[in-house]
């Protein structure tokens, strides 16, 4: 499927809309010093423990579908070059017929890719959003235990954070205690240490639609 480079990186609607989250009261006294923290929420929701196993089970799902636009893909390919090597010596009905089979495969297979696409898309925004409402729990209850004012999401473009000490950034807390408090029962001895970077995203079903024949 197109457009799935980014993986389970996207923002969770509705629980992590706002750049800033803000966990002070109105008691709390003007003359003491803000406490701000920075994290990436996008990061830490894809790796978290469920999150990687979101991914799999997302890839598991998906790969039938994956071998199924790749064979058309292949289809497509093998036409198209039996076009190009045999275009002079095809009668004209037989060059019309083999640009309609060309044409009729090219329509089905970009129609089953957006269909693919979007159920991709779906199921990724559900996990992240499942994930999104625990991490927040989470989230809220580590900054008051740490006396955070703030908590800044540093994964939105919008968020004008141009410079932090990485003292201040929560992100490995925020998974570490999410893993901890959302452990599966089978899991709970040796939870899985998150990557240190990013997982891979889920790889993509086919190539972009072939390029139309003249």
């Amino acid at each position: 499927m197109k457009g799935q480079e980014k993986g389970m990186k996207r923002l969770v609607p509705g629980i992590v809309t706002a750049v800033l989250l803000t966990f002070a009261t109105a008691g709390v006294a003007q003359d003491k010093a803000t406490k701000v923290a920075i994290i990436n929420i996008q990061i830490a929701i894809a790796q978290t423990s469920d999150g990687q196993q979101a991914a799999k089970d997302i890839q598991a799902k998906f790969a039938p579908k994956q071998q199924e636009l790749t064979k058309a893909q292949q289809e497509i390919n093998a036409l198209q070059d039996q076009l190009r090597n045999q275009e002079k010596t095809l009668s004209d009905d037989a060059r019309n017929k083999l640009l309609k089979s060309i044409d009729d495969k090219t329509r089905m297979f970009n129609r089953n890719n957006e269909d693919a696409t979007s159920e991709f898309q779906a199921a990724e925004q559900e996990a992240i959003n499942e994930i999104g409402q625990k991490m927040m729990s989470v989230l809220g209850e580590y900054a008051q235990k740490n006396s955070y004012s703030v908590v800044l999401d540093v994964s939105s473009p919008q968020t004008p954070v141009l410079f932090a000490e990485p003292s201040i950034d929560i992100t490995k807390d925020i998974i570490d205690l999410y893993n901890l408090t959302h452990a599966k029962p089978a899991a709970s001895a040796a939870p899985a240490a998150p990557a240190a970077t990013a997982p891979k995203p889920p790889a993509a079903p086919a190539a972009a639609a072939p390029a139309a024949t003249p």
